[in-house]
């Protein structure tokens, strides 16, 4: 079976921004739903876990045609929401460094422009999704939106950091504010991490 995640931080970690209901509703909850439900379909498939999750994204086809959909929706629901944890630290300010910065600076000037460039295309976001920042084939840095539980290993793209935009992510917290989520979103975002995964991606890949 697929494993559940813990949370790298507390509760109570992101407080008051995030407070420990919405983030022990999201990860308790919703996040260990989509996983026990994965697993329950899977098993029902007779799966035999040969592949980790993001493998599984390209075998799909050995499950029946009318099952497929459902699988990946729930397997990009653990993808997605893993990424999105995993994206935050309760450490302040933490820019990016080393290579993730240079191509930052590189593809969009400057760190000042990148960050306006993802709280635009968060706030363009139409219904329930993600942004993700993604490395493309040629080890750029992309900024996209994807509808539903959609991930961007389906389109060749490699996610290394997701903001949730569903509504259960904020708006216990900030009601119908999705604007003032996603400005607060820097101010918790992780990366020192984010960068890992980019060297890590350049190197693979």
């Amino acid at each position: 079976m697929y494993r559940l995640m813990k949370l790298p931080y507390s509760y109570d970690a992101f407080e008051p921004l995030l407070s420990y209901q919405t983030i022990y509703l999201h990860h308790d909850k919703l996040y260990t739903s989509y996983l026990e439900r994965l697993n329950k379909l899977l098993k029902e498939l007779n799966y035999d876990y040969r592949y980790s999750m993001v493998e599984l994204l390209d075998h799909l086809d050995i499950f029946p045609v009318d099952q497929r959909d459902q699988v990946l929706f729930l397997l990009g629901g653990v993808l997605n929401h893993k990424l999105y944890f995993t994206s935050m630290s309760p450490e302040k300010n933490v820019e990016p460094m080393g290579e993730l910065r240079k191509q930052i600076e590189k593809q969009y000037g400057s760190w000042d422009a990148f960050q306006i460039e993802v709280m635009r295309k968060a706030n363009l976001m139409v219904g329930s999704g993600y942004t993700f920042i993604v490395v493309d084939k040629n080890h750029g840095i992309e900024v996209i939106n994807l509808s539903n539980q959609e991930t961007p290993y389906s389109y060749g793209m490699i996610p290394i950091a997701a903001l949730d935009l569903w509504e259960h992510s904020y708006y216990l917290d900030d009601y119908h504010k999705r604007n003032q989520y996603i400005s607060d979103f820097f101010s918790i975002i992780d990366f020192k991490e984010i960068g890992k995964r980019y060297e890590k991606t350049i190197k693979e890949n």
